[in-house]
């Protein structure tokens, strides 16, 4: 499996959606992560998955602030998004998804 270390300016949305679903209420202490890197260097990060990756992303306040406005817009959007009857908002995100 692939480590990626990524910085929150370079994160794009596939994984901006990760870090949400996965902390939707942001992340605590116990889900930092330590390290330094190769300049010796502390690195804080956040750790998410996909079946190919590790992301290591890089936390600062701009982090929690990119993933608050990300949220924000993605419920503004599926608030106002108008949703055929006898379809689950479920099912409209696992389209969308697709």
């Amino acid at each position: 499996m692939r480590r990626v270390i990524v910085d929150y300016k370079k994160l794009n949305k596939n994984i901006l959606n990760l870090l949400v679903e996965k902390f939707p209420d942001g992340y605590a202490d116990r889900d930092i992560i330590y390290f330094k890197n190769q300049y010796n260097e502390a690195i804080e990060a956040v750790e998410v998955k996909t079946a190919e990756t590790i992301y290591l992303v890089k936390i600062s306040k701009r982090l929690a602030d990119t993933m608050q406005s990300f949220e924000d817009d993605d419920t503004s959007t599926t608030q106002n998004t108008d949703i055929p009857e006898g379809v689950s908002k479920e099912e409209v995100g696992d389209i969308d998804d697709r």
